[in-house]
């Protein structure tokens, strides 16, 4: 790992590659390193070097790919960079299809989820089954659909109407908590919540009114439009984030509950957001949410509820889906939502 006391050894070097073998090296080294103090600054929100000492390291990994851009690969830094605006976007269709959950809004509503559950798991296993609960923050946002090949992101799509969706890939590129490479070379779809951050909203809000335009309502319409924008540096400018949560294809054998899902995610290189928690039973469920209506708001993300799903896998696959929606899982919502 590198310390805060080694900037100096991070200053692009002022001799030119020797041999193309020399630049393959140092293309190695320097991809490493960039994305170790991305995934430090963007994902855990900590900093080793300054924010000069890691753009001299990306103007360095530009220039040697400009002398060899045979060795450019798909997971280079240097493919973040904003290119020429595009025509449009091409239509995608989702290998798993994308579901929505069912909404509660109070706490009665979820004592009746709850039932609904331990009433099919009884019919299922023919006895009593006492599930555990997951519940993660439901951010304000815009779904998107991330496919990985050993490891390499190939695709990012908008939810669409859960079976089509919009190519997004070239935008996504551009959210830097987005990793182009995981940490393990494996292939899988992966769902998470593109948003933005309030005081991003206040920064973009302030130059609308100076330019004369019509200030956007809130974080979650400006991330669902800038996703959309057909100019890649738009995008870039706005610095949206991302927050993965699920798992719905891997080549190789998932995690046996949601819990140990998230973390695997983490560990993959993903950015999770880190409130998620176990609950036992579903009183715990709604003290998690009476206590996130109050905390809300002190966050930079904008939060509309929890998202609750049944811990076990095993449970979940019994459980399995109506037309919509999963049965397993419930969007549990802020009442403030209801009337929106």
């Amino acid at each position: 790992m590198i310390g805060k006391d080694n900037t100096k050894s991070l200053r692009p070097r002022r001799e030119s590659a020797d041999s193309k073998a020399e630049a393959r090296e140092r293309l190695v080294s320097l991809r490493k390193t960039i994305e170790h103090h991305r995934y430090l600054y963007h994902v855990l929100n900590k900093s080793e070097i300054s924010p000069g000492a890691l753009d001299a390291l990306k103007h360095e990994l530009v220039l040697i790919e400009s002398a060899y851009p045979d060795l450019v690969t798909a997971d280079s830094p240097s493919q973040r960079v904003a290119g020429a605006p595009l025509k449009g976007f091409k239509k995608v269709k989702h290998t798993v299809e994308q579901w929505s959950f069912n909404d509660a809004f109070n706490a009665d509503e979820m004592r009746e989820f709850d039932t609904r559950v331990k009433n099919s798991l009884r019919k299922s296993y023919g006895k009593e089954i006492k599930p555990s609960y997951v519940s993660e923050l439901k951010i304000d946002g815009l779904k998107v659909v991330l496919t990985y090949e050993n490891g390499i992101l190939v695709t990012a799509a908008t939810r669409g109407d859960g079976v089509i969706g919009e190519d997004v890939t070239a935008n996504v590129k551009m959210i830097e908590s987005v990793p182009l490479s995981l940490h393990e070379k494996v292939s899988g779809v992966f769902e998470g919540e593109v948003w933005m951050a309030k005081s991003t909203l206040e920064r973009v809000n302030r130059e609308e009114i100076k330019a004369g335009r019509e200030p956007y309502a809130n974080p979650r319409n400006l991330a669902a439009g800038t996703i959309r924008q057909l100019d890649p540096k738009v995008v870039k400018a706005r610095n949206l984030d991302v927050f993965i949560y699920d798992v719905t294809a891997l080549d190789k054998k998932l995690p046996d509950n949601q819990i140990d899902e998230l973390k695997y995610l983490q560990k993959l290189g993903f950015k999770v957001n880190s409130h998620f928690t176990e609950c036992k039973t579903i009183d715990e469920v709604i003290a998690y949410w009476q206590k996130w209506q109050k905390k809300a708001s002190k966050e930079d993300y904008w939060i509309d509820g929890v998202v609750v799903k049944v811990n076990e896998k095993e449970y979940q696959d019994a459980l399995g889906y109506t037309g919509k929606a999963p049965r397993f899982g419930i969007a549990f919502k802020f009442p403030a939502e209801q009337v929106t």
